[in-house]
């Protein structure tokens, strides 16, 4: 089964091609990326008009060079698969009516694939693993605690009841007046930085809930900030290692509470796996505590590379693969993007609700 994924979800544009075999295994093919950072950086933030007309510009030559890269042609690919949510309205109407207009002109199956079910079903792209078994998903728009019963079935287990984790690193470094994306920023700053000078506070450590909370530390840090100035280098430095380390110690604490839950749940799995995706993944500090942390508790660590925790096509080309070979039938060309899609379509949702459907 090959698949060409498309993925225009927030500010990367995405193709990929992607195989499965009978037996499971999956072989990337080619995977492009085109980051849109230098578009905004100048706003200090994702601007989605911009976005959106990136996409467009750019879209299609990407497709074309996955291909090329894959050394194959249109008429080789079994499906086409893209995006259709959740995420930037504008971006999800680029991509997945790319998706459809390939999939009718060529006469191709066509899968709209969740996000969030692309990262939640990458480890069994890359490492092969089997359900169930648990997903941390932070980024810059999602933190939550996901069970991976199987394909199509998702239970949250906890989630962000304010802030996403990607967004308090960002907006902490533009409090410092770091220059975007501030998530890398704030690593390398707190790299010369003393993280005992200041104490921060851990939100909802202790709480037997499963759910994350980083408003509150968002706001300890502007009032520190706004305390000490003007700030030195030393200052910033000091007050990125401090975040850095309450969001560490904040982790260990309600991923520990998950895995507990996860053990009393499936006592008969011998080697559980926590599974760690999205863009905050890459920060070096907190994969070497999630590892440290599973080491403990007797569980596989699970990080895909680099290039396959951020936005990606990849993922979105395995899911599609997925579920072709479960038979799940194919989606229809009137499908409308989703700029609201909980992976776990049951759970209350903690954030609210409106017209566009539940955030998380």
């Amino acid at each position: 089964m090959r698949v060409l994924g498309i993925e225009t979800s927030c500010d990367e544009t995405a193709a990929a091609i992607v195989e499965r075999d009978e037996a499971g295994g999956g072989a990337i093919r080619s995977n492009v990326v085109l980051s849109q950072i230098g578009d905004h950086a100048p706003y200090g933030g994702v601007v989605p008009e911009i976005a959106a007309r990136a996409h467009v510009e750019v879209l299609d030559g990407l497709i074309t060079r996955a291909l090329d890269e894959a050394g194959m042609t249109l008429d080789e690919v079994d499906a086409v698969a893209a995006t259709a949510g959740p995420g930037l309205i504008g971006g999800l109407i680029v991509g997945l009516m790319t998706g459809k207009a390939i999939a009718m002109a060529a006469r191709k199956p066509f899968y709209a694939i969740n996000h969030l079910e692309g990262h939640a079903l990458t480890p069994r792209l890359t490492d092969g693993i089997a359900f169930p078994y648990l997903l941390l998903l932070v980024s810059g728009g999602h933190t939550q605690m996901v069970l991976v019963k199987g394909l199509g079935d998702y239970e949250r287990l906890g989630t962000t009841i304010d802030d996403a984790l990607g967004e308090a690193f960002d907006k902490t470094a533009k409090m410092l007046g770091l220059p975007y994306p501030g998530g890398p920023q704030v690593e390398i700053a707190a790299r010369s930085g003393n993280p005992e000078r200041f104490a921060l506070p851990r939100p909802m450590k202790g709480e037997s809930r499963l759910d994350f909370s980083f408003s509150g530390l968002k706001t300890a840090v502007r009032q520190l900030a706004s305390s000490l100035q003007p700030l030195s280098q030393q200052d910033i430095n000091d007050i990125c290692a401090a975040f850095q380390s309450a969001v560490a110690d904040t982790l260990d604490d309600r991923v520990s509470r998950s895995l507990a839950r996860f053990r009393s749940q499936f006592p008969q799995i011998s080697e559980p796996c926590l599974v760690v995706a999205g863009g905050v993944a890459a920060n070096a500090v907190l994969r070497d505590g999630l590892q440290l942390l599973c080491a403990r508790n007797g569980f596989r660590f699970i990080a895909p590379p680099m290039a396959l925790c951020t936005d990606n096509a990849a993922m979105i080309a395995w899911a599609a693969a997925e579920r072709a070979h479960a038979q799940i039938a194919t989606d229809s060309l009137d499908i409308a993007p989703r700029s609201r899609w909980p992976l776990d379509q049951h759970s209350v949702p903690l954030i609210g609700t409106g017209r566009r459907g539940a955030k998380a």
